[in-house]
């Protein structure tokens, strides 16, 4: 099955300041970042964006603060304007929209949720969930019933008639996530949507989103500062520095293959266990006796499954096709390799 791109952003430049055109040659020319700030007083947001997003993917956008992420999800739903680029969504020129085909894109085709819950303190968890269906011109009646549903879907059923005030963060969180997919939305933007959230909350939610997401195949754009939450919800990770995309891939490609010491940095304290899977080792053209394991098996859960059946080599297959064996000896030692060497292992696809 070939992969429809949903978003396309092409050649995209965001420098914020009165004259923003008329420097954009000049970064195309190398200037920078400091350059630019410290000759003309304006700021690159964005640098030369080319990045395809999926349908029905998670496409996780992750960096360090003030690297663009956040400036990069704005300009998908044109709360913020591009200096140059251009942006398409179903083959359809967002930069081309009018004002109520815009308008109409934000009610229908795209919902956010924000990092500070972005709540009405006045209104109830219910009215906050229906907002934006009202906004759409649904009848209240219905509205309520599909708010009733994804409140439920989220675990909040018996909190309808609470304010924001009376609940917790993670439940703030919940009622923002409720009411972007009460809207039935293509595409969900979630901008640090989990980052204020304390470590429990935080992983409990990412796993609502995942569960939820196995089911609605939404296309969701997802922001964040944390490597451990991009590789444990992203399809595709990019990362952005200094406003530029320093790199994109899967989970897979980012652990083996940093494409710089910025990213090395960012990973060299992951689990490498729970990130890599045994498709990524090298593979002994044999077959081990007794014990066979997916190629996308963690390399943490096939070291449980060794260990469990008291073998020291396992089979590894990829669509009920042998590809080979790989020994807990070489499990082990890809699972506490360094970055620097990571680069060296094979990927079966």
């Amino acid at each position: 099955m070939v992969s429809k791109v949903k978003i396309k952003i092409n050649d995209l430049y965001k420098i914020f300041g009165p004259k923003g055109e008329s420097h954009v040659e000049k970064v195309k020319s190398g200037m920078g970042k400091p350059e630019l700030l410290e000759k003309h007083s304006h700021v690159l947001g964005l640098q030369n964006i080319n990045l395809d997003i999926i349908e029905g993917k998670i496409q996780v956008i992750m960096g360090l603060s003030g690297s663009g992420k956040s400036t990069l999800i704005r300009h998908i739903n044109r709360l913020i304007e591009p200096t140059a680029g251009q942006i398409y969504i179903d083959d359809v020129d967002v930069l081309a929209m009018s004002d109520e085909e815009l308008m109409n894109f934000r009610r229908f085709k795209a919902s956010m949720v924000f990092q500070k819950f972005a709540l009405l303190p006045h209104r109830t968890v219910l009215a906050n969930t229906i907002y934006g269906l009202t906004m759409q011109g649904v009848e209240v009646k219905d509205a309520e019933e599909r708010a009733a549903h994804w409140l439920k879907r989220v675990g909040l059923d018996g909190f309808e008639d609470r304010y924001p005030a009376q609940l917790s963060g993670g439940m703030q969180q919940r009622v923002g996530l409720a009411r972007a997919l009460a809207t039935d939305a293509d595409i969900l933007l979630m901008d640090e949507a989990f980052s204020a959230l304390d470590p429990l909350i935080r992983s409990d939610m990412q796993g609502i989103l995942l569960e939820l997401q196995e089911e609605l195949h939404k296309t969701i754009v997802f922001i964040t500062h944390d490597l451990d939450e991009a590789l444990r919800i992203g399809d595709d990770i990019a990362i952005l520095r200094d406003g530029r995309l320093v790199q994109q891939g899967s989970s897979q490609d980012i652990v083996l293959n940093p494409a710089d010491d910025y990213v090395a940095d960012f990973i060299k304290d992951i689990n490498r266990a729970r990130v890599l899977t045994v498709g990524t080792l090298p593979l002994k053209k044999t077959s081990a006796k007794g014990i066979t394991l997916s190629n996308e098996t963690s390399l943490e859960d096939a070291m449980k499954a060794l260990v469990e059946a008291k073998k020291d080599s396992v089979t590894v297959v990829k669509d009920d096709k042998k590809l080979g064996s790989v020994s807990m000896h070489d499990i082990v030692h890809a699972a506490t390799r360094s970055s620097e060497t990571a680069g060296e292992a094979v990927t079966y696809r």
